[in-house]
């Protein structure tokens, strides 16, 4: 039986033509700057996101804290979601790793800040006070549901990060499914933001790496920062090429992945006890939680999945998050629908 994973989108694999890429891929010695195949990523990914220079990173971690490390010193205070992904999901790099320290502002459900609370949350000139020096966003936002944040909002967002002199940093791990939703260039949404990674290795079907991106004096640090962190790769060219395929092959279908959600949605809707999230998808990620009249738990329900071929992982006691990609079609959607009624049952 093929399995169907819906765990996330990390979990695609290269499609035959990013594996041929791979298999002729030219390449050098990236830590001297001479693969030609990472240059031609950076040099692309930099044009997307309307950005000066771009740098290869093996992971949207790396590239998140290689970004907070370029724009702050030890000491320093990053005004950040209580929800966001280096916040939560990156094991306090930006403190352990950079010393650098973190004021918390809540995230709303759509996965914005208010811009009261960010304007509340810079530091006044005190030697009292670390020094407010970034603000970090995430679009689209994973915990609050996939959610996106609109070109207005970046750009309100930005202008007031600078007129505070403070810089932006923007977490694009999925950038091109926030394009996709709103229809615009994902250069527009990463445009107000100083610096700004998305992730090849998502949506787009890469095996590997992210890329940062921002200014050529703001790379030249982030440079320095992935080599510290021990992300300085050689012949990377091997891997550069899937990214190259992701971003001429890949970014154009996102949005099959979000009508492919929209079905997902409307099947599970359908099914008594389901309690699908207001507005659930945004993009490819649908959340639901079970209802009190379910009897197995969210981890039972996991088990009786797994067993008709459908991966899935719980988010909670009673929540899932399940997440349509390339390699989950109409089928795919149609099964999962089928084994969840019979699971819940």
């Amino acid at each position: 039986m093929e399995l169907v994973d819906l765990r996330s989108d990390t979990v695609t694999k290269p499609t035959p033509e990013m594996r041929q890429a791979m298999a002729n891929a030219e390449v050098g010695d990236d830590v001297y700057g001479d693969d030609p195949t990472v240059n031609r990523l950076q040099e692309m990914a930099a044009d997307l996101m309307g950005k000066e220079a771009g740098l290869f990173v093996p992971s949207g971690t790396m590239g998140n804290l290689a970004a907070i490390l370029a724009h702050c010193r030890r000491g320093d205070e990053v005004i950040i979601g209580d929800k966001n992904h280096s916040f939560v999901f990156e094991a306090g790099g930006l403190s352990a790793a950079g010393g650098v320290h973190s004021h918390q502002v809540p995230n709303q459900g759509d996965g914005s800040l208010r811009l009261e609370d960010v304007e509340a949350a810079i530091r006044p000139d005190d030697p009292h006070f670390p020094v407010s020096r970034l603000v970090c966003l995430e679009n689209t936002h994973n915990r609050c549901g996939g959610t996106v944040q609109s070109v207005e909002y970046t750009n309100q967002v930005s202008a007031l990060a600078h007129s505070h002199h403070l810089g932006v940093h923007l977490d694009g791990a999925r950038i091109f499914n926030a394009a996709a939703a709103l229809h615009v260039d994902a250069s527009e949404l990463a445009r107000p933001a100083d610096s700004v990674t998305f992730c090849l290795s998502k949506g787009l079907c890469a095996p590997v790496g992210s890329v940062l991106c921002g200014s050529k004096d703001f790379i030249h640090w982030a440079h320095r920062a992935r080599k510290m962190l021990g992300g300085g790769m050689r012949q990377a060219g091997i891997l550069a090429a899937a990214g190259l395929v992701a971003l001429t092959r890949m970014v154009a279908r996102l949005e099959e992945d979000h009508v492919r959600a929209r079905r997902l949605a409307k099947g599970l809707a359908n099914i008594r006890g389901l309690q699908l999230d207001p507005g659930t998808p945004a993009t490819n990620m649908v959340f639901f939680n079970l209802g009190p009249e379910i009897r197995p738990s969210a981890d039972q329900v996991v088990q009786l999945l797994r067993q008709a071929g459908i991966l899935t992982a719980a988010s909670g006691p009673r929540r899932f998050r399940f997440v349509t990609h390339y390699w989950v079609d109409d089928e795919a959607v149609d099964r999962t629908v089928a084994a969840m009624a019979r699971a819940v049952a």
